[in-house]
């Protein structure tokens, strides 16, 4: 059975690679805080709500994760940074646990249509935010669990995004269907299934346009995608993907929200995450959102994307 995602020691030597520089903001505001200091008080606590607030943890997840640490501290006094840091990692650990059920462990079945058909996965994100670059990720992953896959380049609104997925399809040695640019989105999308079908696809990922400007446009055009799609497969997509980017923090919140109005979201992918200090920004979209972070990526290769594994984050956040 093909597994995806599983953490090797090559696959944790790149998450925490990539979380360095989260870390290393994170553990420099709590070494500040509690410089002096030997009991975790009022004032300790609400400097701790500080550091999580500025790593764009989130101010409702913040005060969350307070809460569970005041509610411990009542039961028991911890001394010092170690401590500390054992609790937080606990309590955040615990918080993601409670968000997201599913362990993220995926296998071949994670990937199956009924009655044959492939598994269509739509993707949704605005302009800037690696949705490309995500697409063209996974479809290497999947290839190497050995599954067949096609692309659709569905968003015919900027030349350059089917340019770019070209590349990709060339670069990861998979089929994609295109039109020229201005085409019908939806028509794209039928194409696709279309051919996937034909020719036994497992996995097929369709791009879309990323604009936030019109909400009603963005909804209307979504809906009619999948419209499309379901005269081939009923049930299309099986998973409505977003992107966001993870550098941004706050503004992915803000992101995921209009996206969740618009459509039904139904798992995130956080890119960039190396190359910021803003990772706290993962536990605060799951926690707030309650949808699955399924995938982040953490750097520019082709390889560096991974299953979202909840422990695994906190261990090499904490670490």
């Amino acid at each position: 059975m093909a597994v995806f995602g599983l953490f090797s020691k090559d696959n944790k030597d790149s998450l925490d690679k990539g979380l360095e520089k989260t870390k290393e903001s994170v553990f420099k505001k709590l070494s500040r805080a509690v410089a002096g200091k030997s009991t975790v008080d009022e004032d300790l606590l609400d400097e701790l709500e500080e550091v999580l607030i500025s790593s764009d943890v989130g101010v409702d997840t913040t005060l969350k994760i307070i809460e569970r640490i005041e509610a411990r501290v009542k039961k028991d006094k911890y001394f010092g940074t170690g401590e500390l840091n054992k609790i937080l990692k606990e309590e955040i650990a615990d918080l993601l646990k409670e968000n997201q059920a599913s362990s993220n462990k995926l296998d071949e079945n994670s990937f199956s249509g009924k009655n044959g058909k492939p598994y269509v996965i739509m993707v949704v994100g605005v302009n800037g935010v690696g949705k490309t670059t995500t697409i063209g990720k996974l479809a290497n992953l999947f290839k190497k669990a050995g599954k067949k896959v096609y692309l659709g380049a569905a968003d015919t609104f900027r030349a350059a995004a089917v340019e770019q997925l070209v590349i990709w399809s060339e670069r990861v040695s998979v089929p994609i269907v295109k039109q020229k640019m201005g085409s019908d989105p939806a028509s794209v999308a039928f194409d696709t299934l279309d051919s996937a079908i034909k020719n036994q696809a497992d996995i097929v990922i369709i791009d879309t346009a990323g604009r936030l400007h019109n909400k009603i446009n963005l909804m209307n055009e979504l809906t009619k995608i999948k419209k499309v799609m379901q005269k081939l497969i009923p049930d299309a997509p099986h998973e409505i993907l977003l992107i966001l980017d993870g550098s941004t923090g706050q503004n992915a919140f803000s992101q995921a929200k209009e996206f969740i109005k618009a459509t039904e979201v139904n798992a995130i992918a956080l890119t960039k995450l190396d190359g910021t200090a803003k990772g706290g920004v993962a536990i605060g979209i799951s926690d707030q959102f309650k949808i699955p972070i399924k995938y982040i990526g953490i750097g520019e290769g082709i390889e560096d994307i991974q299953i979202f594994n909840k422990v695994e984050f906190v261990e090499a956040l904490f670490k």
